[in-house]
């Protein structure tokens, strides 16, 4: 599995070294313990050190490695970590999806409704990247609608992350063939229909039912380290 060159469009040469070092780490192609040095990275992207160095500073400051002279040790991200990354995520969207359910949706909602059609077009051309992508755009699409500049910050900060996951559980999805597929679209329908219904109660039951399952799904794709 490599990065999706479509996802870096407009990323610094860093920021490319640092997505697929990333990939790398969280699918356990890179090792937890293992020492990866500034020269052997430098190697396997054709680059000098200088992208390297801001390769390896932004997956310090996300905990996935730990620096050292002239390069790093790999700490990984275990099943635990991402657990944690999800109720991070669950408690930014039952904040913000309850915040929008006291305002007007309609325009947001005919987005969602965009993007849920690009899901069901990514299910056809069994296209697992722009499937991942697409489901990470409508999360984020009702993150952004939510106008709460705090809460975007602290998504941004775990978005590269959760981004990562999103590809490798979404690979591990496909596989199970597209009835799997169309549940999980119909999952983001139901949030699309808990928004609808302006009524908090509901809003809070359909998030919490969304990320229940998405913790079965991180079980099954997630590599122990």
């Amino acid at each position: 599995m490599q990065y999706p060159s479509a996802w870096l469009q407009n990323a610094s040469l860093g920021e490319t070294i640092a997505c697929e070092l990333r990939l790398r780490i969280i699918n356990g192609t890179i090792n937890t313990g293992e020492v990866i040095s500034e020269n052997w990275v430098a190697s396997e992207f054709g680059t000098s050190r200088s992208p390297v160095r801001e390769a390896l500073k932004t997956l310090s400051s996300e905990g996935l490695i730990r620096l050292e002279r002239m390069g790093a040790v790999v700490l990984g991200l275990n099943l635990t970590d991402v657990e944690e990354l999800y109720d991070v995520r669950y408690l930014i969207e039952s904040f913000v999806q309850q915040r929008l359910a006291e305002t007007d949706v309609d325009g947001l909602l005919a987005n969602l409704q965009r993007i849920v059609d690009k899901m069901e077009l990514a299910v056809k051309h069994n296209d697992a990247v722009e499937f991942s992508y697409q489901d990470l755009s409508f999360h984020e699409a009702i993150i952004t609608a939510a106008e709460h500049n705090r809460i975007l910050h602290l998504w941004k900060s775990i978005r590269p992350i959760v981004m990562t996951v999103m590809l490798i559980t979404t690979e591990e999805i496909f596989s199970k063939g597209e009835a799997k597929l169309h549940t999980v679209i119909n999952k983001h329908h139901s949030i699309m229909e808990g928004l609808r219904s302006r009524r908090k109660d509901v809003v809070q039951q359909v998030v919490q039912d969304y990320f229940a399952d998405s913790r079965k799904t991180l079980h099954i794709s997630i590599p122990e380290h």
